[in-house]
Parts: C-alpha cells; sequence; structure tokens
C-alpha cells in the first residue's frame, strides 16, 4: 500500500479548519443576535407613547417583561381603542429578528411592526393610515412641553441680523399632524414665495409646511433660535422669538 501524501493530509486540515471557522463565525453571529434581541426585549419593559407621526393622537402602552400566549403581556390605557383604533386588536408584543418590536394580535400576527430610527425612537407604518411613532413615555411628554412652547410671535432673521418676517405660530389643528402658521403682513419675498401655512414639531426638528406641500426645517441652535437646515453659512435663517 502506497504511503499518503502529507501533503494531501495538511490539505484536509486546512478544509477542516476552515469548516470549524466558519462554525464559529456562525454560531458566534447567532449569539450576538440572540443577544442583541434579548437586551431590546430588557430595553422596551416599561411605559410608551404610541402616536401619529405628528402626535394630534396618541395613547399610552404598558409594556410588560410576563409572558403572553406567543408573545409578552402589555396594558392599553381606556382612550387607545378612541384615538388609534387599530390599538383594539392588540392583545401582546413581541421582538421579532435583531430589531423588530411588534405589537400583536391573539394569533401572533402584526397589527404593526416599529424599528427604531433614533435612539428611543420607533417608527412603524400601516398601509392606508401612514406613520406611526413609539418613543418613550417620558420623553415623548418632554417633547409635548416643547411643542407647547414653540407657540406665539416669531421673527424670521437673516444672518445679517435683518427681520424679514414676523409670523404666529398657533396650536390649532390644521389636519395632516400640522397646527396653523400665520404670516403678518409686509414680509420678504423669501417669505412670500414660500408661503407657510402650517407647522409641526418632528424628532426634534419644527417644520414649516407651505399649502404645496413644500417644507422648511429648523434646528435648535445654543443661541435658543432655530436655523434653517441645511444650514447657510454665508446668509443662515433664523427664527427669533419675539
Amino acid at each position: 500500500m502506497g504511503r499518503r501524501s502529507p501533503f494531501l493530509s495538511l490539505r484536509w486540515i486546512g478544509v477542516a479548519a476552515a469548516i470549524w471557522t466558519i462554525a464559529g463565525n456562525t454560531l458566534f453571529s447567532d449569539c450576538a443576535s440572540a443577544q442583541n434581541a434579548t437586551e431590546l426585549a430588557k430595553e422596551m419593559v416599561g411605559q410608551w407613547e404610541l402616536s401619529t407621526a405628528g402626535r394630534d393622537r396618541t395613547c399610552v402602552v404598558t409594556m410588560k417583561g410576563d409572558a403572553a400566549p406567543l408573545g409578552k403581556k402589555l396594558e392599553l390605557e381606556k382612550a387607545c381603542a378612541d384615538s388609534l383604533p387599530f390599538t383594539k386588536d392588540i392583545v401582546a408584543w413581541s421582538i421579532k429578528g435583531l430589531d423588530i418590536v411588534r405589537l400583536q394580535d391573539g394569533k401572533g400576527e402584526p397589527v404593526i411592526d416599529f424599528t427604531e430610527v433614533e435612539s428611543g425612537i420607533f417608527e412603524g407604518l400601516r398601509s392606508g393610515e401612514g406613520v406611526y411613532i413609539l418613543q418613550n413615555l417620558a420623553a415623548a411628554r418632554e417633547l409635548t412641553r416643547s411643542t407647547d412652547q414653540m407657540i406665539g410671535d416669531w421673527s424670521v432673521v437673516r444672518g445679517n441680523g435683518r427681520a424679514i418676517c414676523s409670523l404666529t405660530l398657533t396650536n390649532n389643528d390644521a389636519g395632516n399632524d400640522n397646527f396653523q402658521l400665520f404670516v403678518k403682513p409686509r414680509c420678504d419675498a423669501l417669505i412670500t414665495g414660500f408661503a407657510p401655512t402650517a407647522w409641526r414639531m418632528e424628532r426634534g426638528e419644527l417644520l414649516m409646511v407651505s399649502a404645496k406641500g413644500e417644507t422648511w426645517r429648523f434646528e435648535a441652535d445654543d443661541n435658543a433660535q432655530w436655523e434653517r437646515v441645511p444650514r447657510s453659512a454665508a446668509d443662515p435663517v433664523l427664527l427669533v422669538r419675539q
């Protein structure tokens, strides 16, 4: 019988090592994924606000760690069915895949699925209805206070300090999760050309909306004023409280 080539043995050793490496990496990946899902499940236990994108209709959801059929227990405040009718079908919650937070019916089917878009803020879509937001209740209530604080008279100011318009942000419902905005007379063509009619807060930004559906976005700066984004270093547009 001939002798086996040492090179052939080394080849099979290399193949076996590669197989073990792939298997090990797969196992490590699966374990990491399971750990991430477990951590997310822990983070979700508590009180959350479920709302429309503009937060004109809201509902408090208490997500629990106790097991329920096909998921975990939750409680919906009594007003949920009136403000968000689809919530009447929700009986439990679960984590699906790596990062999907599912609010589900009694059969485990999704009523709405959420994915995290910012730290502590989850976004879900219902076909024919639009986008819904799930966020920590304490953070949501802080945002409500922020919205209330924006109501009133503001000046639009260019980078050279010249005021080019005065406008009023109200809490009157303008539809589509917006509030009414009124532009005062004798405004610059920059504002009258855009012709904003509504506003809302969205993920920490102030959005002005025109009748055509166009939007201007403003972010708060360090001087308690709001600057239009994308920013223009040469000639910024600012919102300053009157």
